[in-house]
């Protein structure tokens, strides 16, 4: 078993969380190995593999982590995690408990899933990829981190984006027109994200019929511009009432690429990527994941 803690995730000391987790661990005769460092634990954890010794590895953090790790491990390594982030969307959707008990338990007696992954501009991403509005508020706040990042941290960066942000155009190719040349048909909408996942930040369903192993990602975007659009869009996705809306855009796509005339930013599982343009890709069962033996099977 190997331990990836990242002290810096989460809004609490997790140092106890994991001596107790590693202790459960050695109790049902787990070799166990605790690193703070990414590069070591991946290096380490992909060696085990290879000779057939790795259980699981283990990522102490949030989202961000759990991207980390998926970034630098071979396709097939086992993952799970203790939720110390401060969303925790992916360990959520696979019904992972926080208590370092439930996970021990899930370690020992867990069963193993796989899921799609994406792509995007080389990086691999677990839940979603998104440019526009919402990235820029990431862009904004980890320029300007010094600490753990919560949720409150957001609510001014948000009111701020929303009313000073110039809603670029952005256009969309996808699957067999990326082949077509300039020419092709494309979608034009002011925001779009793709879903590898059906998890968004707040509590927000974007696209509540993301499959995680479908082999598609799940495109979606907002036509309209605007402080007023942007309001009446936010509502209505919390009261999942979108997909009913005109300016509505959705569709199961294998590949995207995303440009605009305007330097506009993208986000990946919450944390800032670059600048359009964008490629995307989809990664079929890319990902392995130890689970509850009662908790999501696919």
């Amino acid at each position: 078993m190997l331990i990836l803690h990242n002290p810096k995730a989460g809004a609490r000391d997790t140092h106890e969380d994991v001596q107790r987790l590693a202790k459960l661990l050695r109790q049902q005769r787990f070799e166990v190995e605790i690193l703070t460092d990414l590069d070591p634990v991946a290096r380490l954890a992909n060696t085990l593999l290879d000779v057939g010794k790795l259980r699981a590895l283990v990522g102490v953090g949030g989202d961000g982590t759990a991207a980390e790790l998926v970034n630098r491990t071979k396709q097939g390594t086992p993952l799970t995690w203790l939720p110390r982030g401060n969303s925790n969307l992916l360990a959520r959707y696979l019904c992972l408990d926080p208590a370092p008990e439930r996970l021990a338990e899930t370690i020992a007696h867990g069963t193993l899933i796989h899921l799609d992954a994406g792509m995007a501009q080389g990086r691999i991403f677990l839940l979603m990829a998104s440019c526009g509005l919402d990235a820029e508020v990431v862009r904004r706040i980890h320029d300007r981190r010094t600490g753990h990042i919560r949720s409150r941290h957001y609510f001014k960066p948000l009111w701020d984006v929303m009313r000073t942000y110039e809603y670029p155009e952005l256009r969309v190719y996808c699957d067999e027109t990326l082949n077509d040349g300039a020419e092709a048909p494309f979608l034009t909408a002011h925001w779009f994200s793709v879903f590898n996942l059906p998890c968004y930040g707040g509590g927000l369903r974007f696209a509540p019929h993301a499959v995680g192993n479908d082999g598609l990602l799940d495109l979606c975007g907002f036509r309209g511009r605007g402080f007023w659009r942007f309001l009446r869009y936010a509502i209505a996705v919390y009261l999942r009432q979108h997909r009913h809306m005109r300016d509505w855009i959705t569709r199961r796509v294998r590949r995207v690429r995303i440009v605009s005339d305007m330097p506009v930013p993208y986000q990946l599982d919450g944390d800032p990527g670059g600048f359009l343009p964008l490629n995307i890709e989809v990664l079929p069962n890319r990902l392995t994941m130890l689970v509850p033996k009662k908790g999501r099977k696919q």
